[in-house]
This record gives C-alpha cells, structure tokens and sequence, in this order.
C-alpha cells in the first residue's frame, strides 16, 4: 500500500467532525464563514438575509451546533430542537439559487482558510454543495 492510499483510507475511517478539528475546528470554520458573511461585499446579500432572521450571532452559534451533528460529531442541534432537518430550519427563508450560491462562495472561502489536506476541504465542500442544493425554495 503507498503513502497516497494509506492517507486515503485514513480520510474514510475519519468523521468530518474528526478532519476538520473536532469542536474548536467547526468553531473555527463557522467563525470563518460569518467573518466573511459580513465583511466580503460580495455576501451582502447573504448578510441582509441573516438580519432579517435572528442575526449573525444567533446563526453562529446555531450553524455551530447544527454542523457538529452534521460532521459526525455531537449532536448538539438535535438536543436543542429535537432534529436537523434543514428544509425545516430554512422554511421561513427565503433561498434563491443566488443566495445558495452566495452561501456556497463563502463557505468555500472558510474552507479554503483553513488547515486541512486538500481530499478532506473537497469532501467537506461536496457535502455542504448537497445540503445547499436541497434549501432552495424560491425562484429568482
């Protein structure tokens, strides 16, 4: 077995939870997101949309709490509202494929800001593209 394989399948017995840094690791990465969320005027929209709901630091600590259970850590979203569905959490939410996009933009900014081998940013990334898709429900 090579070195490559060897990383690989390290890559699967790992959780996301696990590769991106456990609890301090998913802080970091929501950190990261709404830092950028409010500061990149390309997210403006993106940022509008969080003020119209309860707030950025509302969605920090909720995405924090969601993104643990849904990286295979705790399930910290669950304890609190009794599921992780996020078609039912985003109901009262307007999501355009703009602002899925949007959103997608600036987690990949996160991700790529962070300190994790490149096989895990792009699973990281591919799971979130999933779940983004699965939100929008408005047209343009």
């Amino acid at each position: 077995m090579t070195l490559q394989q060897s990383s690989n399948l390290d890559l699967t017995k790992q959780t996301l939870y696990d590769l991106v840094g456990g609890e301090d690791g998913v802080k970091n990465l929501v950190n990261l997101f709404y830092d950028i969320v409010e500061t990149n005027p390309e997210a403006h929209k993106l940022h509008l949309l969080h003020l119209r709901g309860n707030g950025i630091a509302h969605s920090r600590l909720e995405q924090f709490n969601f993104l643990s259970g849904f990286l295979g850590g705790p399930k910290l979203y669950v304890e609190m509202h009794g599921h992780s569905n996020i078609r039912t959490m985003h109901a009262h939410v307007e999501v355009s494929a703009e602002s899925k996009d949007i959103w997608l933009k600036c987690m990949s900014m996160a991700i790529e800001s962070i300190e994790m081998e490149a096989t895990a940013k792009e699973k990281l990334f591919n799971n979130f593209k999933v779940s983004a898709e699965r939100l929008v429900n408005t047209p343009e």
